[in-house]
C-alpha cells in the first residue's frame, strides 16, 4: 500500500464504499443504502489512540481558520491549502486506525463526508460549503464514538 498515491487511496476507498452501498441495496430490498452513522446497539463505538488523534488533528486544522470560514474572508487558495492539510489527516487515519470490523465500516461514513468536504474545498467554487460539511461532521463524531478525550471545535 505504500506505493499507492494519498490520491489512488481516497479514489479506491470511495469507489469501493460507493459500490459497497450500491450492492448492498441491490441484495437487500428492505434495508437502504447505508447513509448515516448508527449507534453499536445504543451506544457509541469504540476508538484506538490514532482515531483520537486523526480526527483531532483535522478539527485543529480547521479551529485554526474557523473564523475566516465564518466571516467569509477566508481566500479561495487557503481553502486548497486546507484541503491539503485535511489531506495528511486523512491519510494518517486509514494508515494507522485499527477499529472492529463494524466500527471501521461507521468510521468511513463519516470520513466519506470529510472527503466530500475537502473536495469540495479544493474545487473553485462552494469552498466554503466543503469546510461546513467538515465542521459539521466534527460535530457528529463525538454523537457516534466513544472519545472521551475529544473537545468539541470551537466557534
Amino acid at each position: 500500500m505504500r506505493f499507492l498515491t494519498q490520491q489512488t487511496i481516497v479514489i479506491v476507498f470511495t469507489s469501493v464504499f460507493m459500490l459497497s452501498t450500491s450492492l448492498a441495496s441491490e441484495h437487500n430490498h428492505d434495508i437502504p443504502p447505508q447513509t448515516d452513522n448508527l449507534l453499536n446497539e445504543g451506544k457509541k463505538w469504540q476508538i484506538d489512540n490514532s482515531l483520537h488523534e486523526g480526527m483531532s488533528r483535522i478539527k485543529q486544522s480547521m479551529q485554526s481558520k474557523v473564523s475566516a470560514i465564518h466571516d467569509k474572508t477566508f481566500e479561495p487558495d487557503q481553502y486548497k491549502a486546507l484541503a491539503a492539510e485535511i489531506d495528511m489527516h486523512l491519510t494518517y487515519l486509514f494508515e494507522n486506525c485499527k477499529l472492529s470490523k463494524d466500527a471501521d465500516a461507521q468510521l468511513h461514513v463519516l470520513l466519506f463526508k470529510v472527503i466530500e468536504g475537502k473536495e469540495q474545498m479544493r474545487a473553485s467554487t462552494e469552498q466554503r460549503a466543503g469546510a461546513v460539511t467538515i465542521i459539521k461532521t466534527l460535530q457528529l463524531y463525538p454523537k457516534y464514538f466513544d472519545d472521551k478525550n475529544w473537545q468539541p471545535l470551537q466557534h
